[in-house]
């Protein structure tokens, strides 16, 4: 289904003031934002039911300073915040984008648990690479399946209409001036008139043409995220005369269970765990984060490594819905050896041996300091691989979330959040900071609501 931009018809069946098209995170949260500000709001979604890249994620969401982490004893700032997210980019990002973030982060997940009554907690027993503070906020069960059915059900508690199954292919536009947009339901075509659009529907890294034009060291990997990602919101944009940036950024992740295609959290790297290839071998500094991970596996023969940790790691793990899937899947293997779990995954015994006992003895070949407990019985193991999860590039946005043209003037009543805006992760893999989209999401869709 190809996206684009055409004149509006002399009039519209029906027109509200405020269309989102997308009902993952971002755009629900725009919706109750929109709401809340007095405004008439429809949501249009092409699944049967909101879903989206964020309910396949972990559902947590980045934020200095919020009363869940102050009551956990954790002191944190908004500026903290903005120098890790710069740190992990090399400086690539806007800073005012930058700050408008990290900002802005704190207030949504405040808003989401006194207005909304989700029950955040900050995870704090792991850090995630480049957070200086412990700051990922998640609901009970650490999956974004429980986030975006939170969101859904706080809109239906506000009566905030949500049409699913109506995929948007065109926009109506005069000019830089948005008039309503065309979807289908089926087969029946239907027209819907705005005051003012908001795209939600995340990037395009369902679109393999795409990716590999503009992301051509992930090309092939596994797609981790939402089919729907396919980048309309770039091809309005740019019909329209909007500025992109970034097309280059993405996130990805080197911790998939393969081949049963179950993300495993990075907490069993970060507690102490490692990753080597089939012959028993580590390949690199694990401590940089998952996202470059991603490439790093798949370099390794046959594109797939074995992610080795501990019961203590596997304990903090289960947390998380998905760690516990994989164990029920039985991807997840546990030994009382070493030479059991090299045996489970087909791996030279005493070169496992060797990696294992040499990660104490200082900082090691790749620059890894281990400042963690040394692995101990019993072992765990999983085949794993890597995996493209979602595109960070996108329309560039101002200050109030609206859609910039290409000479520096922001469309009026344009606005992108989330994965359809470029987002706060420099201009590649190894500069996304661990919950980078759904900061994106949250905070963007905030504002983008509040119009």
């Amino acid at each position: 289904m190809s996206a684009t931009v055409a004149p509006p018809p002399s009039s519209f069946p029906v027109t509200v003031e405020t269309l989102i098209v997308g009902a993952g995170a971002c755009g629900l949260i725009a919706a109750l934002t929109a709401h809340e500000a007095g405004q008439e709001v429809l949501v249009v979604e092409r699944d049967a039911v909101p879903s989206g890249s964020t309910a396949l994620s972990a559902g947590l969401i980045p934020a200095a300073g919020t009363r869940v982490q102050k009551a956990a004893g954790i002191e944190d700032t908004a500026a903290l915040f903005a120098a890790d997210i710069q740190r992990k980019a090399k400086g690539e990002n806007d800073p005012r984008l930058v700050d408008l973030l990290a900002g802005g982060a704190a207030e949504a997940v405040d808003w989401l648990c006194d207005r909304h009554g989700l029950p955040f907690s900050v995870v704090d027993d792991f850090d995630y690479p480049g957070h200086s503070r412990r700051r990922m906020h998640g609901l009970p069960t650490r999956s974004g399946r429980e986030l975006v059915d939170a969101l859904r059900a706080a809109c239906e508690a506000e009566g905030i209409d949500i049409l699913c199954g109506a995929a948007v292919d065109r926009l109506f536009a005069e000019g830089r001036e948005v008039r309503g947009v065309s979807l289908l339901r089926g087969d029946l075509r239907e027209e819907i008139g705005c005051a003012r659009l908001i795209l939600a529907c995340n990037g395009f890294g369902g679109n393999r043409a795409r990716v590999a034009a503009h992301m051509p060291g992930i090309a092939g990997a596994l797609w981790f995220g939402h089919d729907g990602n396919r980048g309309e919101a770039l091809d309005w944009g740019e019909a329209m005369g909007a500025e992109v940036r970034h097309l280059g950024a993405y996130q990805g992740h080197g911790n998939v269970a393969h081949p049963h295609g179950i993300l495993i959290t990075w907490a069993v790297i970060t507690g102490g765990g490692i990753q080597v290839n089939r012959d028993g071998q580590r390949f690199w500094d694990e401590s940089q984060g998952y996202s470059e991970a991603a490439r790093a596996v798949l370099a390794q023969p046959g594109g797939a490594a074995v992610t080795v940790f501990d019961a203590r790691l596997a304990a903090i793990a289960r947390q998380f819905a998905d760690f516990r899937a994989a164990e029920a899947a039985g991807a997840v293997k546990t030994e009382d050896t070493l030479e059991g779990v090299a045996a489970a995954f087909a791996l030279p015994a005493d070169a496992l041996a060797e990696e294992v006992a040499a990660c104490h003895a200082g900082p090691d070949r790749f620059g890894r300091r281990f400042d963690t407990p040394p692995l101990a019985p019993p072992y765990c193991g999983v085949r794993v691989t890597g995996a493209l999860f979602h595109t960070q590039g996108g329309l560039v946005v101002d200050g109030r979330a609206r859609v910039m043209g290409q000479d520096g003037s922001a469309f009026p009543n344009l606005h992108a959040a989330g994965g359809a805006a470029c987002g706060v992760s420099g201009a590649g893999d190894s500069s996304y900071l661990s919950g980078n989209g759904l900061l994106a999401a949250a905070v963007l869709g905030r504002i983008a609501g509040r119009g």
